[in-house]
C-alpha cells in the first residue's frame, strides 16, 4: 500500500472538511481589497489615487462606500495604458510604482487579441499567491473519490515554457509557466517533471523531443498544460514507442489539467490517445494571475478565487458597455461579486498583488452559479464577431465546432474565423485545422446550421446582412507552423478564435506562402 499517497490523500481530506464552509463572497472580496490598498498605499499609484482615503472608508464607512470611491477615483486600464502610464517605470527598474519594492520578473504574453508582446508584472507576492491556489486545487482533488491512493505519489508532467529566462535591463522576461517552474517549491521537485535540465530548453521542438526520450522512464499521474501542446506530445510519444495509446507509456496517468481554451472540440481527438476514461480537470491561470479553477466533480464551471490576492469587478458585456472592436466605453457600468446574475455575460476586471489597478484583461466569462460563485469562459472582449448584429461568442464557435465534429466524426485540432466584406454585405471565413478528410461544404453547412440553432442574432443576421460563409480546411500543421513564424510556439500560447484587422491579412499572407490562396478556396 502506497503509505505516503495514503497520508496525503487524509490530509487533503481532512483539509477540505474544514474549507467547505458557506462562501461569503462579498466578505471575502472586501478583505482582499482591504490588504490589496493597504500595501499599495503609499506606492505611487496609490499616492496618485488616493489609496489611503478609500482604505478609510472600507474600514470605518458602512456599505459599499469603499467601492464608490474606488469607481471615482480609480481609472479603468487596458493594457496599453497601464503600460503608458506606470509599467514602463517598472520595467525600468523603479522602485513602488503600482506595486511595493522592485518588479524583477515579467511575463510575456500576447494573450490571442495582440501581434506584439505584453510584459505583465510577476511580483514576488503573485509568486507566492499562484503557488497557495495551485496547492488549493491539489487539495480539491480528495473530492475525486474514484482517484486512489497512489495517485499522490507519481509525477506531475507540467507542459511549459523555458525555466531560462531572459535577462534583460535588471529584470527576468519570460512566459509565465516558466517563472512558476522556476520557482517551484523544494518539497514538489520530486514530483516535478520532466525536471530542471529540460524545463530550461527554449527550442520547443527539442523540449517535445526531449521529454518524448525520457517519458518511458517516468511513472507520470497529472499532465498540465494547454491542450493542442499536451495532444502533440502524446501523439508523438505514441508515435516514438510504437504503442497503442499514452496509457501504454504512463498507466497510471488519472489527470489532466488543462487551460487556455475550451477543451471541448480538442475532446474527441485527445481521447483517441486514451485505453480508459482520465478526470479532467479545469484551470484558469492567466499571465496577470491565478483567477479561478474547477473545485469539485459535479462543479459546472471554475470557481473564482476571491481570497487570494485579486479583487474582481465585472462589466456587463453589451453594447452600452463596448463599441463594435470590443473597446470599454469612458464610464462604463462595473458591479461588485454580490451584484452579478446567472447567465449573463461579463468582461473581468482585476485588481492584484501584482500591481495590476482596475485592468481589463480581456476574457469575458458567464456565472453558472452564482452561490459558488463559478464560471465559464466564453471568449475575449475583441475575441467575437459581430459585423453586422450576429453577436456571434468564442462560445458559440467552439460548441457549433464540438457538435459539427462529432457528427461528422472528425478531429479538429484548431480553428479560426475572420469576418470579410462580401459585395455590399458580410461573409464569415472559417479555416478548419484536421487531418481527417471531411467535404468543405457538408462542414460548412453544418458549422452554419449548428451557429443558428445557438444564437438567435446570427441565425436573423444570416437571412439579411451576413450573405454567406465560407470554410477552407487545413492540415493541422499549418497553424502550428504559423505559430512557430510569430515565435508563439508551445508554452501557454493559443491560436486567436478570430481574426481581425492586420491578423487577417498576415495569416492569409502566410497561407500564400504554404501555397494556399485563401480568396480560390471558397
Amino acid at each position: 500500500m502506497a503509505f505516503l499517497g495514503s497520508l496525503l490523500k487524509r490530509g487533503i481530506s481532512l483539509t477540505n472538511i474544514v474549507r467547505r464552509k458557506k462562501l461569503n463572497p462579498l466578505k471575502l472580496q472586501k478583505k482582499t481589497f482591504i490588504k490589496l490598498i493597504g500595501k499599495a498605499r503609499y506606492t505611487q499609484f496609490g499616492q496618485a489615487f488616493q489609496f489611503e482615503d478609500i482604505e478609510n472608508a472600507a474600514f470605518f464607512d458602512e456599505g459599499k462606500e469603499f467601492y464608490r470611491k474606488y469607481q471615482e477615483n480609480v481609472p479603468i486600464y487596458d493594457y496599453n495604458r497601464i503600460y503608458k502610464e506606470w509599467w514602463h517605470r517598472s520595467i525600468k527598474g523603479e522602485k513602488n510604482v503600482c506595486w511595493p519594492g522592485r518588479v524583477t520578473y515579467f511575463a510575456l504574453s500576447s494573450g490571442t487579441s495582440e501581434a506584439a508582446s505584453k510584459s505583465i508584472p510577476v511580483t514576488k507576492a503573485m509568486t507566492k499567491a499562484i503557488q497557495k491556489t495551485s496547492i488549493r486545487q491539489i487539495l480539491s482533488l480528495s473530492r475525486y473519490q474514484h482517484l486512489p491512493s497512489q495517485l499522490y505519489e507519481k509525477g506531475m508532467l507540467m507542459l511549459g515554457g523555458s525555466t531560462r529566462l531572459n535577462y534583460r535591463d535588471n529584470h527576468f522576461e519570460g512566459d509565465l509557466s516558466g517563472i512558476q517552474a522556476k520557482q517551484i517549491p523544494f518539497w514538489f521537485q520530486k514530483f516535478y517533471k520532466p525536471g530542471k535540465e529540460i524545463a530550461q530548453e527554449q527550442d520547443w521542438a527539442l523540449k517535445l523531443d526531449e521529454i518524448t526520450e525520457q517519458a518511458s522512464q517516468w511513472d507520470i499521474g497529472f499532465v498540465v498544460g494547454v491542450p493542442a501542446w499536451i495532444q502533440l506530445l502524446m501523439e508523438k510519444i505514441i508515435a516514438h514507442y510504437k504503442v497503442k495509446t499514452i496509457h501504454d507509456i504512463w498507466p497510471n496517468l488519472m489527470v489532466f489539467c488543462h487551460g487556455g481554451v475550451s477543451f471541448e472540440p480538442y475532446r474527441k481527438g485527445f481521447e483517441r490517445l486514451l485505453a480508459h476514461p482520465i478526470t479532467y480537470i479545469e484551470t484558469y491561470l492567466a499571465s496577470e494571475g491565478f483567477i479561478a479553477y474547477q473545485s469539485h466533480p459535479d462543479a459546472e464551471g471554475m470557481q473564482l478565487v476571491l481570497d487570494n490576492g485579486i479583487f474582481f469587478e465585472f462589466i456587463p458585456f453589451n453594447d452600452e458597455n463596448f463599441n463594435a472592436e470590443g473597446e470599454v466605453v469612458a464610464k462604463p457600468q462595473t458591479l461588485m461579486i454580490d451584484e452579478v446574475e446567472e447567465g449573463r455575460e461579463y468582461a473581468l476586471l482585476i485588481s492584484t498583488v501584482s500591481g495590476a489597478w482596475r485592468y481589463l484583461i480581456g476574457d469575458t466569462i458567464r456565472f453558472v452559479s452564482k452561490k459558488r460563485c463559478e464560471i465559464v469562459i466564453t471568449g475575449r472582449t475583441k475575441h467575437f464577431l459581430s459585423l453586422c448584429g450576429e453577436h456571434l461568442s468564442v462560445d458559440n464557435m467552439n460548441k457549433a465546432v464540438e457538435l459539427a465534429s462529432h457528427e461528422l466524426k472528425i478531429n479538429v485540432r484548431e480553428f479560426t474565423v475572420a469576418g470579410i466584406s462580401q459585395d455590399t454585405l458580410f461573409a464569415h471565413h472559417w479555416y478548419i485545422g484536421t487531418d481527417d478528410p471531411v467535404d468543405e461544404t457538408v462542414l460548412k453547412n453544418l458549422i452554419d446550421a449548428k451557429l443558428k440553432e445557438l444564437n438567435d442574432d446570427y441565425a436573423v443576421e444570416r437571412r439579411h446582412a451576413l450573405k454567406d460563409v465560407f470554410v477552407t480546411v487545413l492540415p493541422s500543421a499549418t497553424f502550428y507552423k504559423w505559430m512557430e513564424a510569430k515565435g508563439k510556439l508551445g508554452g501557454q500560447n493559443k491560436f486567436p478564435r478570430v481574426l481581425k484587422n492586420n491578423l487577417i491579412s498576415d495569416w492569409e499572407g502566410f497561407l500564400k506562402t504554404q501555397g494556399i490562396e485563401p480568396q480560390s478556396v471558397r
